[in-house]
């Protein structure tokens, strides 16, 4: 039986999940939003870790209700289970993760622990790192481009279907951004929520036009963390919104939504042009013409997903973040033109 809440995370469950000897389990902290998570201490026999994360389906009843319309929880714990091995940049090393039906659990490595930090905008390193996000991104993309995996006998066939913009494409929590933060909001975030609620459609038919691959779905800054004694290298975690994409929607994701405004415009066109060159080291042509306006039309997407979360005020993220990843994605599709490229794209 896969745990259902907190209370269910026994020592004999664990002991049975890791196929180790768990003896105690203390809870050193829990929450829950889009998931449920808990922090805890483990002693035991050999191999046991001290600490792990676990994640579960949120704990509350209309949380629950939308991660498991919209499947979010299940994808992840079938990335870790079936996908984690051969992921070729840094995640969480996973103890356990499986699902039954709507319910699932994932044990994970206490990142902390293991001595990783969490990185942010404002740090010094910030123009390295997002160089350092861009070339894992061509990494991961470069894996499973156009893989015959997502074909109907493959067995990536279960993320064919999620692509960009799917359940309505935000349209309804734009709006509610709109609604609520509006009157906060630049002249540049009213002629993209216009234009993008009158053809959301339209514009959605886009995202998912091109080679596609797999996507992480969702490297904002929130998602990134930093294996400080492994090399300094960039780690993703959070994979509830894995599909196949483009993979300049999660380039743009992350530079438009997280990356200072004076640095990615410093350094985009250079971050485009090295993925490029790092997905034709692995034998994929994609011209840098199209990548850039693939980039552009990416950017698009980065302010719906920040909008969206800050439409929902504090119910996904605090506020302030959603808040701040709006105002970043709005100044970055107002320096890229967006919008002139959606009119010309749209017709």
């Amino acid at each position: 039986m896969l745990p259902l809440d907190v209370a269910d995370l026994t020592a004999e469950w664990f002991s049975t999940a890791l196929g180790l000897d768990v003896a105690t389990v203390a809870v050193l902290d829990q929450s829950s939003g889009t998931t449920g998570r808990a922090h805890v201490a483990l002693t035991g026999g050999p191999g046991v870790p001290p600490t792990a994360f676990v994640k579960l389906a949120p704990f509350d009843e209309q949380q629950r209700k939308f991660v498991t319309s919209v499947g979010m929880g299940v994808a992840e714990a079938r990335f870790y289970r079936d996908l984690a091995p051969e992921i070729p940049v840094r995640i969480p090393d996973v103890w356990f993760s499986d699902f039954e039906g709507d319910g699932y659990a994932m044990v994970l490595e206490d990142l902390v622990a293991a001595g990783c930090r969490f990185p942010h905008p404002l740090d010094d390193d910030i123009a390295f790192r997002a160089r350092d996000i861009v070339e894992s991104l061509a990494a991961l993309h470069a894996r499973f481009w156009e893989s015959p995996r997502f074909e109907d006998d493959g067995d990536l066939a279960w993320l064919a279907p999620k692509g960009t913009g799917g359940f309505g494409g935000g349209a309804k929590f734009v709006q509610m951004a709109v609604d609520a933060l509006g009157d906060r909001m630049p002249e540049e975030f009213h002629r993209l929520a216009d234009i993008y609620l009158a053809r959301n459609d339209d514009i959605a038919a886009l995202w998912n036009s091109g080679p596609r691959t797999l996507v992480h779905g969702d490297p904002h800054m929130g998602n990134l963390f930093v294996d400080v004694v492994g090399d300094n290298r960039t780690g993703f975690l959070d994979w509830a919104v894995i599909g196949r994409s483009p993979g300049l929607r999660d380039v743009a994701y992350v530079l438009c939504n997280s990356i200072p405004a004076e640095v990615r415009s410093r350094d985009e066109r250079a971050l485009i042009a090295r993925y490029c060159e790092l997905l034709g080291a692995a034998g994929i042509d994609l011209d840098a013409d199209v990548a850039w306006d693939q980039y552009r039309l990416f950017a698009v997407y980065s302010w719906v997903s920040a909008t969206s979360t800050a439409g929902m005020g504090s119910k996904w993220q605090p506020l302030h973040i959603g808040l701040g990843g709006t105002k970043r994605a709005t100044a970055a599709c107002e320096q890229l033109g967006c919008v002139d490229l959606l009119e010309r794209l749209l017709g």
